[in-house]
Order: structure tokens, then C-alpha cells, then sequence
């Protein structure tokens, strides 16, 4: 028996499109995100090869400055809550249910209205590239940042500010709901106990529930930005109002990433026994690594104020709670580590995937330590350092981590293959052109180059051609990608009721039974 009546099923269904929109069955909410995502991170990915282009010369002769500050606005804003937050809950829809035996999702209909406020939120947070493009007038492309600091986004006249603040509340809302619909949906379950809860469901729960604690602080903060530009009021502006943005917008950002991190580690918890051949080792200590990262990554977010005039003691205890948090992280480290020694590797794509996010990891997280430490972060926080490291765990990392998933669980979501060659040729396109870009940014910002400024001297030239050179490598990879999707989804064979040769081994899931 084979998945082969399963694609018109998981595309649509003999009814369409719009039968589609009454139904809520937890893949197809799956399908939906995931779409959506790969719409949304092709966007985000033209702003980061616009931005990339732009540094080829030292001099900035293709766009103005404030152009430059649009697209990396755009492209921050985008890839964190437009794509990799739809790009998690979509693999959280997929997966988390069955490995859980639940029939379904908690609140169904609550999960299909989170979803369809991501369409006017991605539409609000990008109305002023679309303004821009079509000559709307006074309707222009943020270029504040994706931080938004005050007071420049208070004081900018760009509507289109007010346009993105609408769109961060809704996604505000929108993540909130998705995180309750997978909490309830993990509490309910019934047949499993604690302890025999998968590795990925463990951060999806343990990522839902963060979500209900950091997106209403958002939700407060851009609210309070929203009336300062609006209604007059000077909450964020003179005195300490920008220090307090500071103080809730990193309240909530920093455990925003480790959001976005949990589950990608799942992922490779859950992707890299599977083709090791073995049980993933330490299993119960994974689990309460997670729940410790949970729980520290709200007491780091100052880190990223050791320049604004915090004083020496707090200083001190960020630095404390900002080393302790990699402490867990290198105990899931260890345990993928171990996993692998003596393990039979089979070199799938997903594996292929997995193995480069873990490198990627090891990388992105030892620069990061040093950032821990106010006397770098002090030198440092204001280069490119941050950005190589930054984007070694997002666009290395979790980026990896979440094309793992996407072979992985392809057959579980269209009942069909993504072919094999393409797949691997997509994986080592994506390494080489991160590891190139990101590299040669980690040098640049060895060397203290400023970030967020469209000109550099010259002598940094060549290390930043590299990196363009890197990112255009990347961009290759997803054509790839989207190649081999497309040709799956329109010819692709049918996939057997076990994918991945699984059933016989000592890692067979839920998911595929």
C-alpha cells in the first residue's frame, strides 16, 4: 500500500480551494502555513540579494541610504514573523498530532483564524515596499530598522510605520492563538505519558508557551508606539522612553529567538536518529534542556543594552544569566554529538540538512559566548560580528534545520517524493553559500566594520564581493529547491506508507504508523 491517493487529498481535495477554506484538518492548517511561508521567505530573501548587491562596492551607487535602510527593515521584519514563525507552526501542525496520537488540533477553527490574520498582517508590514513600488504618494518603505527604536520610528512621518505596527499586532494576536491551539492540544493528549512525548512536540510545547508570555509584551509595547505617534502621547519619547522600547522590545525579542530556535532543535532531535540508526542519547536530559532554555531566555534580554548606560551590576547579572543559557544548549549539543559516534549514517537529505544545521549550531553559538561577555559586546555589538553571528543560527541553523523537516515530512503532507538528486544538490547549494556569506561577514566584523551603513572602506571590499558571491549561491539553492517542488507536486512519484525505510529500524515514529 502506498501514500498514492494522497496528493489530490492534501492539495485541495476533489472540492478545491474553497472546500478547503471550511475544513480544518491539521495538515491542510500545515499546507497553509508552510505556503505561506515560502511566499513570505522569497520576499524577505529579494531584500537580503538587494542588500547584498548594494555592498558589491564600497561606494553606494545603486540605491540611496535610505533605500538601503528600507530593505534591511523589510527583510528583519519579514524573515522573523512573516516566515520562520508560519515555518514552525506549519511543521507543528503536521507533526505534533500524530506523535501525540491526538485525533486532531485543540480549537481548530481558533488555529484557521490565527492563520488568515498573517495574510492583512503580511500586508500591513509590507505596504510601504508595495507603496513604494507603486508610487503611492507619501507611502514609503520603513527604514527605521526592525528594532524600531525610538525616537527615530516615533518621529518618522512615513504612515507606512503606522502600517507596520498594525501588522506586528496582528501577528502579536494571531502567534498567541496559534501557541494556545498547540498548548491544548499537547496538554489534552491522553494515551502518552509525559516522558514518552517526543523530543519535537516537547518545543513545540515548550516554544507555545514562551509565545504566550513574549508576544503580549509585544503586543503592549507597539501598542504604546502606535499612541505616541497617533495620539500624542510621550511614552517612548524624551526622558527614558527610548530605554524602556529597549527594555520590552528585548524583553520579548530575545525569547523570540530561542521561539524560533526550539523548535528547529526539535527537528534535528527528532530528524537525526532516524538516519543514525539509533535512539537519540540522553533523551530525558534533551527534554529538560529544553524547559531550562524556556525558562532563562527571559532573563538575557538586557544583553543587548551593555552600551545604552545600564550600570556595572546589571551588567554583571545579564553577562551571569546570558553564559548560563548556553549551558543547556550545549547539553543538546552533546547529545546529537553522541547520537551520532557509532551510529550507521544514511546521507538522505534530510540527514545531509541536519548534519550542517548541528555544524552551524556549534559555530553560531561559540560566537555568540563571546558576546556574553560585556567587554567584547561593548567592542563588538555595533558590527558586522553580530550579524555573521546572528545569521549563522537563523539563516544556518534554523534555516537548515527547517529544510530537514520539509524533506522529512514532504511525504507525510502531499503523499508524494521530493526527488532525491535535487534535494541533496539544494542542501549543498544552501551550505556552501552560508557558510561563504557568513563567513566572510564574521571576518569583517573580526575586523570592527560598522553594520547598518551602506558605505565601507575599501580594503573590506573583497570580503564583502564574497559575500554576495555566498548569498547569490544561496538564492541558486532555492531555485533548486523550487524546481524539485514543483516537479514533485506536479509529477512526483507516490511515497510509500514508509518514506524513509524506518519501520524496521529503532526509530520509528508515530507520525508514519
Amino acid at each position: 500500500m502506498t501514500r498514492s491517493s494522497t496528493p489530490r487529498r492534501a492539495l485541495g481535495g476533489a472540492g478545491g480551494s474553497l472546500a478547503g477554506l471550511s475544513q480544518v484538518d491539521h495538515r491542510r492548517l500545515a499546507r497553509w502555513h508552510l505556503a505561506f511561508a515560502l511566499v513570505m521567505g522569497l520576499w524577505g530573501g529579494l531584500d537580503a540579494l538587494f542588500l547584498r548587491t548594494a555592498l558589491v562596492t564600497p561606494s553606494l551607487d545603486r540605491w540611496t541610504a535610505e533605500t538601503y535602510n528600507a530593505f534591511f527593515t523589510t527583510h528583519g521584519l519579514t524573515m522573523l514573523f512573516l516566515f520562520a514563525l508560519p515555518a514552525i507552526w506549519g511543521f507543528a501542525y503536521a507533526a505534533v498530532p500524530p506523535s501525540i496520537e491526538a485525533d486532531g488540533i485543540a480549537h481548530p477553527w481558533l488555529g484557521v483564524w490565527a492563520f488568515w490574520l498573517q495574510v492583512p498582517a503580511a500586508l500591513a508590514i509590507r505596504a510601504g515596499t508595495v507603496g513604494g513600488i507603486l508610487g503611492v504618494a507619501g507611502l514609503e518603505p520603513v527604514s527605521s530598522g526592525w528594532t524600531l527604536y525610538s525616537p527615530l520610528s516615533v518621529l518618522s512621518q512615513n504612515p507606512a510605520v503606522d502600517s507596520v505596527l498594525v501588522g506586528l499586532l496582528l501577528v502579536s494576536v494571531g502567534t498567541a492563538a496559534t501557541a494556545w491551539t498547540l498548548v491544548v492540544t499537547i496538554r489534552r493528549r491522553r494515551e502518552i505519558r509525559w516522558l514518552d512525548v517526543d523530543t519535537f512536540t516537547w518545543t513545540v510545547l515548550t516554544a507555545g508557551a514562551m509565545s504566550l508570555v513574549a508576544f503580549p509584551v509585544l503586543a503592549v509595547a507597539v501598542a504604546l508606539l502606535l499612541a505616541d505617534r497617533t495620539l500624542g502621547t510621550a511614552f517612548l519619547v524624551g526622558g527614558g522612553g527610548p530605554l524602556l522600547w529597549q527594555h520590552l522590545f528585548w524583553f520579548f525579542a530575545h525569547p523570540l529567538v530561542y521561539v524560533l530556535v526550539l523548535p528547529p532543535m526539535g527537528i534535528v532531535g527528532h530528524v537525526l536518529p532516524r538516519f543514525a540508526g539509533r535512539r537519540l542519547f540522553g533523551r530525558r536530559s534533551s527534554v529538560y534542556s529544553t524547559l531550562a532554555i524556556g525558562v532563562v531566555s527571559f532573563t538575557v534580554w538586557a544583553h543587548h543594552m551593555f552600551v545604552t548606560g545600564v550600570g556595572p551590576s546589571v551588567r554583571t547579572v545579564f553577562m551571569i544569566t546570558t553564559l548560563a543559557v548556553a549551558l543547556p544548549s550545549s547539553a543538546k549539543l552533546c547529545t546529537w554529538l553522541v547520537t551520532l559516534w557509532g551510529g550507521s549514517i544514511r546521507y538522505t537529505a534530510p540527514m545531509l540538512a541536519v548534519l550542517a544545521a548541528v555544524g552551524f549550531f556549534l559555530v553560531g553559538g561559540v560566537t555568540g559566548v563571546f558576546l556574553a561577555v560585556v567587554p567584547i559586546n561593548v567592542r563588538y555589538t555595533g558590527t558586522y560580528y553580530v550579524v555573521a553571528h546572528f545569521h549563522l543560527l537563523l539563516a544556518g541553523f534554523v534555516g537548515l534545520a527547517l529544510v530537514a523537516g520539509t524533506y522529512y515530512w514532504f511525504p507525510l503532507l502531499t503523499g508524494r517524493r521530493l526527488e532525491p538528486g535535487l534535494a541533496r544538490l539544494h542542501c549543498w547549494l544552501t551550505i556552501v553559500g552560508v557558510a561563504v556569506t557568513f563567513g566572510a561577514l564574521l571576518l569583517v566584523g573580526l575586523a570592527q566594520l560598522p553594520r547598518r551603513v551602506a558605505t565601507y572602506p575599501a580594503a573590506y571590499a573583497p570580503l564583502h564581493q564574497l559575500a554576495t558571491v555566498g548569498a547569490y549561491v544561496i538564492a541558486a539553492g532555492q531555485l533548486v529547491f523550487l524546481l524539485n517542488l514543483g516537479r514533485s507536486l506536479w509529477v512526483g512519484d507516490p511515497a510509500p506508507d514508509d518514506p524513509w525505510a524506518l519501520e524496521d529500524g529503532p526509530s520509528h515514529t508515530r507520525e508514519w504508523r
